[in-house]
């Protein structure tokens, strides 16, 4: 794994970050910067390849979070690992904001059971619930999240309905339950301090599929919005 070199971003919510896995070190920028991802990421990504002394084309591959989170946000992250992709010839590893999250959970909760809700605006949740499971393999022991609820967009009513569901000891991550007060007062999982995703969690997920060759080219990026085509069309401006 120390010969491995990932450069991960992510902007698809508030939160702007890169992050870089380097001679087996992890090392990561995190901003808050809505509406000026565009102008930010390009800049960190340069700042964390100059710090660590190499250049783009020797990382072997980009990672990046394909949503879900705000349209425009998923569409810049997605375009900006395209074209780095494509102009360093790179293979991609998309990666799910939402089992990011879960991922810093775990690393830094040690939590195995995580339920995500982003907010998604308009009444709306972007949500899943997640179980880890140590797997084995030929290159060491890794974390693998599987979804007991499956990503899904959704009102907060419908979430609190599955999450009524549950048993067992969950955590909770996303900034879904600070706008939804109906779902923190429900009283499901505990709290945590994680509201938005980081790359740094989505090179740990990303580690394992390059090793099982689980990676796409440039052209195949599609962004993960959950809402359809019909949804966008009705916001303001979309008609």
């Amino acid at each position: 794994m120390n010969n491995l070199t990932l450069l991960a971003l992510d902007t698809s919510t508030e939160a702007c970050s890169v992050a870089l896995l380097h001679k087996g070190e992890t090392t990561s920028l995190d901003e808050v910067a809505q509406r000026t991802h565009t102008k930010r990421i390009l800049p960190m990504i340069d700042e964390i390849l100059s710090q660590s002394g190499i250049k783009l084309n020797k990382v072997d591959a980009l990672v990046f979070g394909r949503g879900p989170g705000s349209f425009t946000g998923v569409r810049v992250g997605a375009g900006i690992a395209q074209g780095l992709a494509l102009g360093a010839d790179l293979p991609v590893i998309p990666i799910s904001n939402l089992a990011a999250m879960a991922q810093a959970a775990y690393q830094q909760y040690q939590a195995e059971q995580v339920i995500a809700a982003i907010d998604a605006r308009m009444n709306e949740v972007y949500f899943a619930q997640f179980s880890a499971q140590k797997v084995r393999s030929d290159f060491g022991e890794f974390l693998q999240w599987n979804e007991i609820i499956a990503e899904q967009v959704c009102s907060a009513e419908t979430a609190l309905n599955q999450l009524n569901k549950l048993q067992g000891a969950w955590v909770q991550v996303g900034t879904g339950w600070a706008a939804y007060p109906q779902l923190a007062e429900a009283g499901i999982g505990k709290k945590s301090d994680i509201a938005l995703p980081s790359a740094q969690y989505m090179l740990s997920l990303a580690v394992p599929l390059w090793y099982k060759k689980q990676v796409i080219s440039a052209v195949e990026i599609e962004p993960v919005y959950l809402r359809n085509e019909v949804t966008w069309k009705k916001l303001p401006g979309r008609e």
